[in-house]
């Protein structure tokens, strides 16, 4: 049975994630810093296929809550075959009024969040030959306007996720990079309505994963951008 470990899996792209996985007879892990909305999460997960989904409350940002997340679902399960990096904060405001926590707290969970996912998951991934998935943005590669703090941590992650995946590619690691348009979340407090039908949805986001990992072993589709099929007035 193959599993994944799934960080910021309790709403939005994760969940989605989570679910399509789950769905494809996958049991996953999902992680998240509180506990109330894991086990609504989770609970939901396990609706789908019952004792396929458990909750872990963990912060990216500290290595050692990431180790022990990692230990929870060798302890469970045995093994990890997919660790999908999701988890991400984004302010926005003009340099002149970013404030030193909020670019702090992005850099930490965006960027050194991710550092520490593959460093507590790399052994783990190993002995499965296993796959990294990093889920980045477009702003990892265009920057804007009240971007600074989240243009810095997205385009320093598809540069950390490319770089990772030459450096483990030969311990039959596989490492790829998400980098999605506007997807419908909760992201930067927005709240998900029919006014975001034009987005991406979150279990689009699923389906690419799914997809990824069904790819054969000699294949590796590296960074990967998606937007919406079309904008907001097509």
């Amino acid at each position: 049975m193959k599993t994944a470990l799934i960080t910021g899996g309790s709403k939005g792209i994760g969940y989605g994630v989570a679910e399509k996985l789950i769905n494809d007879g996958i049991k996953v892990a999902i992680t998240a810093r509180t506990e109330a909305d894991l086990k609504e999460a989770t609970a939901a997960l396990n609706k789908i296929k019952e004792g396929f989904a458990i909750g872990i409350v963990s912060d990216v940002k500290d290595l050692a809550s990431q180790e022990a997340a990692v230990k929870q679902v060798l302890d469970t399960w045995g093994q990890i075959d997919y660790f999908i990096a999701n988890a991400g904060v984004g302010h926005f405001a003009p340099i002149q009024e970013m404030t030193a926590e909020q670019w702090q707290q992005t850099i930490d969970i965006n960027l050194t969040g991710l550092f520490f996912s593959a460093k507590a998951s790399l052994d783990a991934l190993k002995a499965t030959k296993g796959y990294f998935i990093t889920i980045s943005s477009l702003a990892g590669t265009n920057f804007f306007a009240q971007g600074a703090a989240y243009n810095a941590s997205k385009f320093g992650a598809v540069g950390f996720s490319q770089a990772m995946m030459m450096d483990v590619r030969n311990d039959d690691i596989k490492v790829t990079t998400i980098m999605p348009g506007s997807v419908s979340t909760y992201f930067a407090g927005h709240t998900p309505s029919d006014a975001d039908a034009w987005k991406i949805q979150p279990e689009d986001i699923g389906q690419i994963v799914s997809d990824l990992i069904k790819m054969p072993a000699r294949t590796l589709p590296s960074k990967i951008e998606v937007r919406p099929s079309k904008t907001a007035k097509g």
